[in-house]
């Protein structure tokens, strides 16, 4: 129960920036356990570690705005700085400069976290897929049972026709 506890916490963090699933650096210093200047000093003196785009990029003034707007919340005033955007795997590569027992317990939470999301957009893909399939497949079943309804209905007028005229 604790351990999905952790992970509805880690998974209400992660946002969708630029096409890909991140969490800021707040909120995983928040949940590591440090400051935020810490964690971003940490980055800075292994730079290497984070200098391309899937591991973790720094938001524009843009998106910045936009994440104010959504998650509104007071911390964010007092930002001045933009804050960085990690990856599941600049979360991994994250865990590696900040070395302490909280951050990697808390690391193989939030990695735990990415792959249930993961494993769950998997399922969720494939059940639409197969919906629309079956959507599909209805619709032209329904035409075709209604072409058969309609023809059946028509043969039934001329059978009532002749039926019902006089007979001499």
């Amino acid at each position: 129960m604790d351990e999905l506890i952790v992970q509805g916490k880690i998974s209400s963090k992660i946002l969708t920036l630029r096409g890909k699933q991140v969490m800021l650096d707040r909120d995983l210093a928040q949940i590591y356990g440090v400051e935020t200047k810490y964690l971003k000093r940490q980055v800075q003196r292994n730079i290497e570690r984070f200098n391309e785009d899937d591991f973790m990029f720094v938001t524009t003034k843009e998106e910045f705005e936009s994440l104010r707007s959504q998650i509104g919340t007071a911390n964010f005033a007092k930002t001045r700085a933009l804050p960085y955007a990690f990856t599941e795997q600049g979360v991994y590569m994250l865990a590696t400069v900040i070395n302490s027992p909280t951050a990697i317990s808390v690391s193989k939470n939030i990695m735990r976290t990415f792959t249930k999301l993961r494993e769950f957009s998997k399922h969720y893909n494939a059940l639409a897929k197969q919906l629309i399939e079956i959507d599909r497949k209805h619709d032209k079943q329904y035409k075709e049972l209604r072409k058969a309804l309609d023809e059946l209905v028509s043969s039934s007028k001329l059978v009532d026709e002749k039926v019902m005229g006089f007979l001499k």
